[in-house]
């Protein structure tokens, strides 16, 4: 079951804000709905987010006129600036633009048609990638969990997250497909609660062992001796190493490095960042108040006159972080040299 798809010349998704109650597919054939599904989060998390900003560029540039090669390099530039500004932390959903222009041959006049085709091309060629990079996720960080671990992770990094298999929870499912029977839990993750709808419903479907804590209660855990690793994904990572991921995962980070628990992240090399040397040229989206001061934005739980400061990230500094799960390679530290080192340059597959 995939979270994302071509399929019907539509854009297939799971959609993320009715579950756990439903099991919902929506097919998207305009760019406006696939914008509000991003920023509503119907489709979410950061490597799902690269498919969608691709396919999103083909429905973009799909009507434009043959013979108007002007035209058409005007709407992609048009149809990526405006998928740029759905969700500015997430690092995938800019390198599935950047994937798209590059494509198309910009800089050499080609035939529109062409063009068009090269688009989709490379957007369903991102889908098969990316089920292939998070097995690797997987069968790589396997190894880092002895049998019977209990893994606390934060929001979802699923199959939920991804096409079909996921990052931290892709580790997860390798240990398992290899008999280690890992035992999760998984914070609710405030204030849209992904943890709880999301990772919790996932992991029972796959018959992962799965317990559900509020997010106030990983201290003790870890103080009991309950926890031996955390598993995060990301959404952005810089030279360095520091990671954006969903807010409350640097709480998580100095929780561990307290108790001495390993810290790991996983994401593929596509959520690197090769441009931002540290955490702090992370530019950190912004939401709604009403996500903090509602419940799921269906009741009421703060006055209306309550300020509210509601980031979606954090950044955790690489000094925190035990190791680096990727598709490449288990990378640790020093990031600064060993980021490179394992994945080379952002050009390289």
């Amino acid at each position: 079951m995939r979270t994302i798809e071509w399929k019907a010349d539509k854009i297939r998704i799971i959609d993320q804000t009715r579950l756990p109650g439903s099991l919902v597919f929506r097919d998207i054939g305009d760019l406006k709905t696939l914008w509000e599904s991003v920023r509503m989060m119907r489709v979410r998390g950061a490597p799902a987010l690269g498919i969608a900003a691709a396919l999103g560029m083909y429905l973009g540039i799909r009507n434009c006129p043959e013979g108007d090669w002007e035209n058409f390099l005007r709407a992609l530039d048009k149809t990526a600036g405006y998928i740029k500004s759905s969700r500015p932390t997430a690092r995938d959903l800019f390198y599935g633009i950047e994937r798209i222009l590059n494509s198309t041959g910009r800089g050499k006049r080609r035939q529109v048609d062409a063009a068009k085709k090269a688009v989709l091309k490379e957007a369903e060629k991102m889908i098969l990638e990316d089920a292939r990079s998070c097995r690797r996720i997987g069968s790589y960080g396997k190894g880092l969990l002895k049998t019977g671990a209990s893994v606390l992770t934060i929001c979802n990094a699923g199959s939920l997250a991804t096409v079909d298999y996921g990052t931290a929870l892709g580790v997860v499912y390798a240990a398992c497909s290899a008999g280690k029977k890992i035992k999760v839990f998984a914070c609710e993750t405030r204030p849209l609660l992904q943890g709880s709808r999301l990772t919790c419903w996932e992991l029972i479907r796959a018959g992962v062992d799965v317990t559900l804590i509020a997010d106030n209660t990983a201290a003790s855990l870890m103080s009991a001796g309950k926890v031996d690793c955390v598993i995060t994904g990301a959404d952005r990572i810089a030279l360095n190493g520091d990671t954006a991921n969903k807010i409350g995962t640097l709480n998580l980070a100095l929780l561990c490095r307290h108790h001495r628990i390993p810290f790991y992240v996983a994401a593929p090399k596509k959520t690197f960042d090769f441009k931002i040397r540290d955490g702090r040229g992370i530019n950190i989206e912004m939401r709604g108040s009403d996500e903090v001061s509602n419940i799921l934005f269906k009741r009421e739980t703060a006055p209306r006159s309550c300020k509210v400061l509601n980031p979606a990230f954090d950044v955790t500094g690489c000094e925190l972080i035990s190791a680096i799960i990727t598709d490449h390679g288990v990378i640790r530290p020093p990031y600064s040299r060993n980021i490179r080192r394992i994945l080379g340059r952002m050009d390289e597959s």
